[in-house]
């Protein structure tokens, strides 16, 4: 298999299309605001609550700057809600590269958009997990689609930015500002390097969850056949 090789890469990155998917909604209202205040032609993509108090908090301004992943793919919610955002069209919005012709010419085909930025939190899986009374209920909270996104907007930083914890809110607003609704590539790096530092972290927990827990504990949590 040959990679792709980037040589050239544009410096400021204006958002346009920016996907929205949190598990802690702290500090969400102010940063969706002060998006707006500096990218205002700037559309939400979401799904589930995350959706829901985007939608409350822009109210009759919802349908110019706000869409349902739903919608946007054209794919519906797995039950409980396993399956929301793995699509391809999600994907190839995220890692299409910037000057690819054939990554451009995909966009086009599949009417997808080139998404500038990916706004998500995983669930407190430490918290849950000590709280879990059986090894199901810890399974339950291992996030799938938050950290895929989260690692393919990582991965593409050379034109995407990716926010994986409100503590960076400030400083994503303060940026934008600065840049008058831009990012750099150097911020860009800088939030990837965040998020995969985040994703480790979250890694090891899951893991460390599995090898702390003993076979009877794992037995008894489920109904054997």
């Amino acid at each position: 298999m040959a990679f792709n090789s980037v040589n050239t890469v544009q410096d400021k990155v204006y958002l346009h299309h920016v996907i929205v998917s949190v598990y802690d909604k702290s500090g969400l209202e102010e940063l969706i605001t002060g998006m707006l205040g500096n990218c205002p032609g700037v559309k939400f993509y979401s799904t589930g609550g995350t959706y829901d108090f985007i939608a409350n908090l822009l109210s009759d301004r919802s349908g110019a700057h706000l869409v349902r992943m739903t919608d946007y793919t054209r794919q519906p919610e797995m039950k409980g809600g396993l399956v929301k955002t793995l699509d391809w069209k999600i994907y190839l919005g995220l890692l299409a590269e910037h000057g690819d012709a054939e990554h451009a010419q995909d966009l086009k085909k599949h009417s997808a958009v080139s998404f500038d930025m990916v706004i998500g939190n995983l669930y407190d899986f430490g918290k849950a997990a000590a709280a879990a009374q059986s090894f199901e209920t810890a399974r339950q909270h291992i996030d799938i689609g938050g950290p895929s996104m989260l690692r393919a907007s990582a991965k593409n930083f050379l034109r995407v930015a990716s926010v994986c914890r409100p503590e960076l809110y400030p400083f994503v607003l303060e940026k934008l500002q600065a840049g008058k609704g831009s990012l750099t590539l150097e911020q860009r790096a800088y939030l990837a390097g965040q998020t995969f530092r985040n994703q480790a972290a979250y890694d090891l927990a899951v893991a460390d969850y599995f090898a702390a827990q003993d076979s009877t504990f794992i037995q008894n949590s489920y109904t054997l056949q």
